[in-house]
């Protein structure tokens, strides 16, 4: 019965006309296959769950598959292999083991997708090839002298990526506005920057405040990287977010791209042009 059923809908994919997305939508087949790691050793935001639930709901509309665990144990050669890309939401401190670190390592050379949400970039400071993957490392955020949440405007560059298509030019939000260590401008292609003359970015970890990261301060980026693609954006802190149309179809566009189903457009010449 089952061979006969593909047959029908191989038929009717066909007299119909579908390919790509819409014949694997009308199979009944995912577009892709995503994990959503969300280990944390460190600090742990409670809008973990609601990010979880909310990148299975783009599943279920989007059509692809969606497995998500905290159990590291799953940075193995041949699960991971079931993925074409695994989205770290949220990861905080040391997560993986050498060997699961070595696994995901060999995933990404192999043409993996990594997509980095949030505090993916509070995560592995000493394992060095995790930094040059997620772009840059967590530094601080307001929150001493000034409020830690504030309404700001973010510029998005270029409108021909999946990630910032579905977004204004200019997008006022609220967010805990990261600052990084380094800034990852010249190295990747910067899809966001926070205006920072529209909210106080000093952070917490200097008293009185430490400085902020200056004109350009980027929130979102991609960049291709050790053979697979990567992209990551540092919002998405407050579980109520993750019911923000703009933030989910920037989620999802970086997903896709991550994935290898949208044109990734995220070389250095792209950077600049784009900026």
């Amino acid at each position: 019965m089952r061979l006969v059923f593909r047959i029908l809908v191989a038929a009717i994919t066909v007299a119909a006309g579908l390919t790509g997305p819409a014949a694997a939508a009308a199979s009944g087949h995912p577009r892709f296959s995503a994990l959503v790691f969300s280990k944390t050793a460190a600090f742990r935001h409670d809008s973990i769950p609601a990010g979880v639930a909310a990148i299975r709901q783009l599943g279920a509309r989007h059509h692809f598959r969606v497995d998500a665990t905290e159990d590291a144990a799953a940075f193995t050669d041949a699960n991971l292999a079931r993925y074409d890309v695994v989205v770290w939401l949220s990861t905080t401190g040391d997560v993986l083991t050498e060997p699961q670190q070595a696994a995901f390592e060999r995933y990404i050379r192999a043409g993996g997708g990594y997509a980095g949400i949030h505090a993916a970039s509070d995560t592995e400071y000493d394992w060095a090839w995790y930094g040059g993957l997620v772009g840059a490392y967590f530094r601080d955020h307001p929150g001493s002298v000034n409020p830690q949440f504030q309404v700001a405007t973010v510029k998005v560059f270029g409108r021909d990526t999946a990630a910032t298509r579905p977004l204004p030019r200019r997008w006022q939000r609220e967010e805990e506005w990261y600052n990084f260590r380094t800034n990852p401008r010249g190295t990747v292609r910067v899809l966001a920057e926070v205006d920072e003359r529209t909210y106080d970015p000093r952070g917490y970890s200097v008293p009185g405040g430490s400085p902020g990261m200056g004109p350009h301060h980027p929130v979102s980026w991609c960049q291709p990287y050790d053979g697979g693609r990567a992209f990551y954006t540092a919002m998405g802190h407050k579980a109520e977010y993750y019911t923000d149309p703009l933030l989910l179809a920037h989620l999802l566009g970086g997903i896709r791209m991550a994935a290898g189903v949208a044109p990734f457009r995220c070389g250095h010449e792209d950077a600049v042009a784009a900026s």
